[in-house]
């Protein structure tokens, strides 16, 4: 089984940027899909974005797309999020997920089996 632990969220102005890690321990990230999820206050848990063979495949939602970059590293067992560009709206609990979805199910949380516990974003002036 792999264990997964995100960190580097925080508070952050409109504008400014966060770099999100999620660290594997346990078995190895090959040949799984690493994705980011976020759930906002009130908010359904929604895509973000996802790598599979440390970002030779990848995926966004498209209210991040130019924004945001995933990159991953198997080896090393760490999946990273970096956000520019941050908005009020990007305010939420960020949580990394690892699964085997087919195409049709990267975006639906049902898809991935193990979860990180997340970590808190909060973009505010």
């Amino acid at each position: 089984q792999v264990q997964l632990v995100e960190s580097g969220g925080g508070p952050v102005q409109p504008g400014g940027s966060l770099r999100l890690s999620c660290a594997a321990s346990g078995r190895t990230l090959r040949g799984y899909t690493v994705s980011w999820f976020r759930q906002g206050p009130g908010k359904e848990r929604e895509f973000v974005a996802s790598t599979f063979r440390s970002g030779s495949s990848t995926h966004y939602a498209d209210s991040v797309k130019g924004r945001f970059t995933i990159s991953g590293d198997a080896a090393r067992k760490t999946v990273h999020l970096q956000m520019n560009s941050l908005k009020p709206d990007d305010t939420a609990v960020y949580f990394c997920a690892v699964g085997r979805p087919i195409t049709s199910t990267i975006r639906t949380p049902g898809a991935y089996y193990t979860w990180g516990q997340g970590t808190q974003v909060t973009v505010s002036s």
